[in-house]
């Protein structure tokens, strides 16, 4: 990674802009980062933007699909053809148009230049897998995992040694954590967690980074099973949103592996609740070691 992103300083941004690269589908272009939960793959990313000269962008795959929504395939192309380096952190397909969009983006940008690094739980060309008739999308989805040199990072998930703190705060315990953190002069949110699973279902993904703008923690209250997908899958992007921006998070309510129920943890989604699982153990942990000192 050091050395991808070494040669990004290379090649002046003016010249590169008037002779764009053309893609070769031999994967030069782009790196694919793929390993299990918590081995180091963001902070990976993270460190790749932080090195990579400007223009860049860091975003995830839900954001980048919202983004491409709201603005148009052709302005998105737009938007980000002039930049370096573009950071997607969880890399996915969830349904068919996802993967013609990807197909599309892919090919303009890194056609323009554009290199790529991407973070997934999943291989290239198992991209789908599980969520829709993949098999009938081979080229497509082959289209996308010929730009990526696939990168694996192999290792024992580093949070879960948080996992031993795990447990949900008390009812009690969430209202001396949240006036301990109010005194201390931080900005917190306090939600229901019934409510705010029914607020997240409308507003847009892409918006939901914003909605956290401005916060230091986020407090819910009364964690329950979800038994409807649409609902889970809103709030892994919430929790993946508060992960990525190192807010505390505090909540009471029933224990992390009660909330997804086990069929979905067996079904196409299943690394994405996986993930959220091993983020949630890691930000309770993390909360509970904070307020003890």
């Amino acid at each position: 990674m050091e050395r991808f992103t070494a040669a990004l300083k290379q090649v002046p941004a003016a010249k590169r802009w008037r002779k764009p690269a053309v893609a070769t589908g031999t994967g030069s272009a782009a790196r694919y980062l793929d390993g299990g939960y918590g081995v180091g793959k963001t902070h990976l990313l993270a460190a790749a933007w932080h090195e990579a000269p400007a223009p860049k962008a860091y975003l995830t795959f839900a954001e980048l699909a919202g983004i491409i929504g709201f603005l148009g395939m052709e302005q998105a192309i737009a938007a980000f053809s002039p930049h370096r380096l573009l950071c997607i952190d969880e890399f996915e397909l969830d349904d068919i148009a996802q993967t013609l969009m990807t197909v599309t983006f892919l090919r303009a940008v890194i056609a323009a230049g554009v290199k790529v690094v991407a973070t997934s739980n999943s291989l290239p060309d198992r991209l789908g897998e599980g969520r829709f008739a993949a098999d009938d999308f081979t080229r497509e989805i082959a289209a996308i995992a010929s730009h990526f040199e696939v990168v694996r990072i192999d290792g024992p998930d580093y949070r879960a040694k948080a996992r031993v703190e795990a447990d949900p705060f008390t009812a009690g315990e969430v209202d001396n954590v949240l006036r301990a953190l109010v005194d201390g002069g931080a900005a917190a949110s306090d939600d229901e967690f019934t409510g705010l699973v029914a607020h997240l279902g409308v507003v847009p993904p892409v918006q939901v980074a914003a909605a956290l703008e401005g916060l230091d923690a986020v407090v819910i209250r009364g964690l329950a099973p979800l038994d409807n997908q649409g609902a889970a899958l809103l709030f892994v992007h919430l929790i993946d949103e508060i992960y990525d921006s190192g807010l505390t998070f505090v909540a009471s309510g029933c224990p992390v592996t009660d909330l997804f129920p086990a069929s979905y943890r067996r079904g196409g989604y299943r690394k994405k609740y996986g993930r959220c699982e091993s983020r949630l153990a890691a930000l309770l942990g993390e909360a509970r070691v904070a307020a003890r000192s």
